[in-house]
């Protein structure tokens, strides 16, 4: 049985996310105090891509009768159902934080903020194909690409953290 899901909902689960997102950094800078400066400048772009998605939820309800998502073969739904069940998308938002116990190194840090990044951008993958080129999908795209951005830092620094050792 697959879901339907309607523009607004879709942002909301986005908006989640990067919520999500900010905690988890946030949470992982009060643990790692050695890469606290990169992992609070990282929930500061989350913050920012939220409220992206809030303004995008606005201009949504102003033009909901002129919006449609086009979804043919119902697999962007489908797979937005399946990350609706996931960690990344957690109404809680204590999906991600759970996994930090506080004992976590910085790249025990890095490889669990590397999946979370790399299970956004497969949600913005999906979500880009329900939403039309007139309601924001370059916003989506320049999503993409600063989550890819905050995938090269995270890599960035575990290569550094491997030269260190």
């Amino acid at each position: 049985m697959s879901a339907v899901f309607h523009a607004d909902e879709v942002l909301q689960m986005a908006a989640q996310i990067e919520r999500n997102g900010g905690l988890f950094y946030r949470r992982a800078a009060e643990i790692c105090e050695e890469g606290k400066d990169l992992l609070l400048l990282i929930a500061e772009q989350e913050d920012a891509h939220l409220a992206l998605f809030e303004g995008m939820r606005k201009e949504f309800a102003a033009r909901e009768s002129e919006v449609a998502a086009f979804d043919h073969d119902n697999e962007a739904a489908q797979y937005l159902e399946a990350m609706a069940d996931s960690h990344v998308f957690d109404l809680t938002g204590t999906g991600l934080t759970e996994l930090l116990k506080g004992e976590e190194t910085l790249d025990d840090i890095l490889d669990i903020a590397l999946q979370a990044e790399k299970d956004t951008i497969s949600f913005f993958v999906a979500m880009r194909e329900l939403v039309s080129a007139d309601f924001g999908r370059d916003k989506i795209d320049a999503l993409m690409l600063e989550e890819t951005k905050h995938i090269h830092w995270i890599l960035k620094e575990k290569k550094k953290i491997k030269e260190e050792l």
